[in-house]
């Protein structure tokens, strides 16, 4: 069954605490990033050794193998924007519909095993990518499709709330 796609604008976690995960981005530094993006990329290797790994717990919520292919999936998505916003000048970031690339990329029915391993790669690659970006370019901008503006910084805060929040869902 099909799940409503989420149509939330979650740039309001720069703003204040996720009140569903406790993530607080006024008290995460740029430099923390990537060890956050690290250590949540190994939490996710036990979340796919679950033997009903593949079942949903209600007809509106990803089963946690879906959540753990698309927080892979973010983990691509954010390096490129980040690349994007360090080669070029306020790039508009392509939209990405995750739940058409779900649905698409058929999350349910791939192998754990395989999305462990991706999910552990793309980790290492947007940890390094965020690891690497000079200090004075913290600052250069990106912007989402919708017009929401980011600097490298904020675009850091705000990426590194999914795969937390992800986390969570799939603990809860």
């Amino acid at each position: 069954m099909p799940i409503t796609p989420d149509t939330k604008n979650w740039t309001w976690v720069l703003e204040r605490p996720c009140a569903e995960c406790g993530f607080d981005s006024s008290t995460v530094a740029f430099t923390d990033v990537p060890d956050l993006v690290r250590g949540n990329a190994t939490s996710w290797v036990e979340v796919l050794e679950r033997e009903n790994v593949t079942e949903r717990p209600d007809n509106e919520t990803w089963s946690a193998l879906e959540y753990s292919a698309h927080v892979r999936d973010v983990f691509r998505i954010f390096k490129v924007r980040l690349e994007q916003m360090l080669q070029f000048d306020d790039p508009t970031f392509e939209n990405w519909d995750q739940d058409a690339t779900a649905e698409a990329e058929r999350y349910n029915d791939q192998d754990p095993a395989t999305v462990a391993s991706e999910l552990s790669d793309a980790a290492a690659e947007v940890a390094n990518a965020f690891e690497t970006v000079p200090e004075g370019s913290r600052q250069r901008r990106g912007l989402r499709s919708d017009g929401s503006a980011f600097t490298v910084e904020s675009l850091a805060a705000y990426f590194i709330h999914d795969p937390i929040h992800h986390l969570h869902d799939v603990s809860a």
